[in-house]
């Protein structure tokens, strides 16, 4: 399973960016896919799950400013961000749950908002 996500990098408060992950090696269709965060110094955190039936739920903080999505044609895990704050400065992970309750994690890709 691989996991590759990207769209990571340096904004402005205000500003937006849209992160994806390509799945592959699951069946990523019956797949819930997440999206989690985790801020220097602080435990990673869970900011958005979609479901196989497109079923989403957020963080509080994600909520009215982030929206998740996929693509089960290409594979593709989505996060739109808008309005980043500084506090949005993260490193920002896909995730999933494979068969047997293995946790699979992509790599990681670096949100950096600057006040």
């Amino acid at each position: 399973v691989q996991l590759q996500a990207s769209g990571g990098g340096l904004v402005q408060a205000g500003d937006s960016l849209r992160l994806s992950c390509e799945a592959s090696g699951i069946n990523f269709r019956i797949n819930a896919m997440d999206w989690y965060r985790q801020a220097p110094g602080k435990p990673r955190e869970l900011v958005a799950t979609i479901t196989s039936d497109f079923s989403i739920t957020y963080a509080d903080s994600a909520k009215g400013r982030f929206t998740i999505s996929r693509d089960n044609v290409y594979r593709v895990l989505n996060l739109q961000m808008n309005s980043l704050k500084p506090e949005d400065t993260a490193v920002y992970y896909c995730h999933t749950i494979g068969q047997g309750g293995r946790h699979f994690w992509g790599q990681g890709t670096l949100v950096t908002v600057s006040s």
